[in-house]
């Protein structure tokens, strides 16, 4: 079993910036793939970025290339989110999963373990 728990939400104008963090404890972390999603009110979960085991790849939804980066630090037992130039179409609750395994995953459904979210708020 692995727990997830995320932090950094808030509220913030269009242009700035927010590091979301995700510490996880239970089993061991550093086999695990990590992933961001985000829901915003009456829409569908999305993804927004993933990495591998140990950190060696990346992926990034279309909406946020060039402006979010993820990045993990496995003695920490930790995943970050940090986003640049937000904009108000950002605003949603964001989530971190794992997934056991090492590989790469988009797809919300292969992910095991989610947080609880943490809500980032973008004004205009």
């Amino acid at each position: 079993q692995v727990q997830l728990v995320e932090s950094g939400g808030g509220l913030v104008q269009a242009g700035g910036s927010l590091r979301l963090s995700c510490a996880a404890s239970g089993r061991t972390f550093s086999i695990y793939a990590m992933g961001w999603f985000r829901q915003a009110p009456g829409k569908e979960r999305e993804f927004v970025t993933a990495i591998n085991w140990p950190g060696s790849t990346t992926h990034y939804a279309d909406s946020v290339k060039g402006r979010f980066t993820i990045s993990r630090d496995n003695a920490k037992n930790t995943v970050y989110l940090q986003m640049n130039s937000l904009k108000p179409e950002d605003t949603a609750v964001y989530y971190c999963a794992a997934g056991p395994g090492s590989w790469l995953r988009l797809k919300k459904d292969e992910y095991s373990y989610w947080g609880q979210g943490t809500q980032v708020t973008v004004s205009s």
